[in-house]
């Protein structure tokens, strides 16, 4: 007689659904990145968004996801990493050799649901998280050096840092909690950005021309899609369909919700207008926020860590305008701050009411240590991310230009180096050109 199958269909449709919806995240990056910057530049911008798809989507394949999650015999049998097993994953799965499409993961990852639908879900966090760092250093980082800098991070920050936080490493082991990438996807790209922005420079006119968005639909569709695919991001991370996606489908709501509300009434209160693309910013940092918590907080939580958040990363964008620090899309103040608070909130908030089980998790459940546990998580995040991309980028200049030239850079890049435009020539033109014309 055969033996039943471990696979359940009805957790392996979620599973292929939440892989499709995180996919969606990064077209919705390019839309929400696109409308920010001037309307020169809006096809590269979408472009640093886009090519990740290409680019990661194989080298997942061929090495990435290898790299993230495989480990030895014994490591699967439910212990830890040790030595350089705490910080990268092997080998055996590169090519995807031994990674089945009728059989979970021999490692306990997720034991429902096909090797191949694990392996497909986790390249879709790999896809948009070096995507993030594009926001940046767009209107002047070179097209080449940039494929370069996305297919070395990929493989040694991002891949690295996933086996350390999901594929039974360092920080796992260490007990920080991150359910859906705080550390692994918001804080490293966050990192990433800042070293990016000191070593690849400003834009030439940065302190001297205005640099609005050039469409705020675009941003305004963009963080739709975003939102849209986040269910995919952190319900998805519950790795079945069930109540743990439940409450982490919930908690992704209303925090959302709260972020936007609450960036909302304080840009109406200490500036007087309330903005698409603030209402849009505060969506996004509740996101960012309730990421590494999805799974492990009760709604009111979420609501808090979403509020908490959208403040923090307000005070973060006008503390980076102040300062004149390019980082053009506010990638930190948004990623790499939203990232650390929501994961030193998780400290707080985690609960066994929402996560189950009958240990304590977080502050709420008299556990007080997890917070430094977070803190420790964070930490070591900052730093290595920091120290790789900074090594990924001066190994870079030795070879190639890191910028484009400054004549590309005034005349705006999408020509010069797609040789395509954005908009057609008559652009603009047509019934509002001829009533300005009339006016004038």
């Amino acid at each position: 007689m055969l033996k039943p199958s471990p696979i359940v269909a009805g957790d392996t449709a979620f599973m292929l659904v939440a892989a499709a919806l995180v996919l969606l995240m990064t077209p919705g990056l390019a839309f929400f990145y696109g409308g920010l910057v001037r309307t020169r530049n809006v096809l590269n911008t979408m472009m640093m968004s886009l090519l990740l798809m290409a680019v990661v989507g194989v080298t997942w394949v061929l090495w990435g996801y290898s790299l993230a999650f495989d480990v030895t015999a014994e490591v699967a049998k439910g212990t830890f990493g040790q030595g350089l097993e705490k910080f990268i994953g092997g080998i055996d799965w590169v090519f995807l050799n031994g990674v089945k499409f009728d059989a979970p993961d021999p490692i306990g990852y997720a034991g429902t649901i096909p090797h191949a639908v694990f392996m497909v879900y986790q390249m879709m966090f790999a896809i948009i998280t070096p995507a993030l760092i594009s926001g940046a250093i767009v209107e002047r980082m070179s097209f080449k050096a940039y494929f370069w800098f996305i297919l070395l991070w990929s493989t040694l920050v991002y891949s690295p840092l996933a086996h350390m936080v999901w594929g039974r490493g360092f920080l796992q082991e260490l007990g920080a909690l991150d359910f859906a990438g705080g550390t692994v996807v918001h804080i490293s790209s966050g990192v990433a950005a800042v070293v990016a922005v000191l070593v690849v420079g400003s834009r030439k006119d940065f302190a001297t021309r205005p640099h609005t968005p050039h469409n705020v639909p675009y941003v305004l569709l963009g963080i739709g899609l975003l939102w849209f695919g986040w269910f995919g991001f952190n319900a998805g991370s519950a790795l079945a369909a069930g109540p743990l996606a439940a409450v982490a489908f919930v908690s992704t709501t209303v925090s959302t919700s709260s972020g936007g509300l609450t960036w909302l009434l304080v840009e109406w209160i200490l500036r007087g207008k309330p903005t698409a693309v603030g209402i849009a910013s505060g969506f996004l940092a509740g996101l960012v926020g309730i990421t590494p918590a999805a799974g492990f907080v009760t709604p009111i939580g979420a609501i808090l860590i979403g509020s908490i958040t959208s403040v923090c990363c307000f005070i973060a964008v006008s503390l980076r305008a102040k300062f004149k620090f390019d980082d053009s899309l506010d990638t930190f103040s948004v990623h790499g701050v939203g990232g650390t608070v929501g994961a030193m909130l998780t400290g707080v908030f985690a609960t066994k009411a929402a996560f189950g089980g009958e240990a304590g998790l977080g502050l709420l459940d008299g556990n007080p240590g997890l917070i430094w546990k977070q803190f420790e998580g964070v930490a070591v995040t900052y730093i290595f991310a920091a120290i790789a991309t900074f090594i990924i980028l001066q190994v870079l200049k030795l070879f190639m230009e890191l910028r484009v030239a400054p004549s590309i850079e005034e005349q705006g890049i999408d020509l010069p180096v797609h040789g395509e435009e954005g908009y057609g020539s008559d652009f603009g033109s047509g019934v509002f050109a001829s009533s300005k014309s009339s006016e004038d």
